[in-house]
């Protein structure tokens, strides 16, 4: 689900990108007030895309916390498997490494 939202919010933010340097490049060619008038929707889909950009941060960052709770809550619930887990996987690396 989260990677989803992240994705959804990627594609907003370059859509909202895109059209905010389509909007810059037509005001190039205008004067007075209809130029002004591009520059501020060009300048408002920015903010858009960035105020996206940083809901998808905190997403993340609420995400991870919760992920890293749940493995601290497992560690200390269950330490023996988690031992047993870490060992596995350091030997599996172990034989990896030695292969080559």
């Amino acid at each position: 689900m989260l990677e989803q939202n992240i994705s959804t919010v990627n594609n907003d933010v370059k859509t909202l990108v895109k059209d905010a340097q389509a909007l810059f490049t037509a005001a190039t060619a205008l004067t007075g007030e209809k130029a002004e008038e591009l520059r501020g929707r060009g300048m408002r889909a920015l903010d858009t895309a960035l105020a996206k950009a940083h809901e998808a941060q905190v997403s993340a960052v609420a995400a991870t916390k919760e992920a890293a709770k749940h493995a601290d809550e497992y560690v200390k619930e269950n330490p023996w498997r988690s031992i047993a887990a870490a060992a596995s996987i350091g030997l599996l690396i172990g034989v990896i490494i030695g292969r080559k």
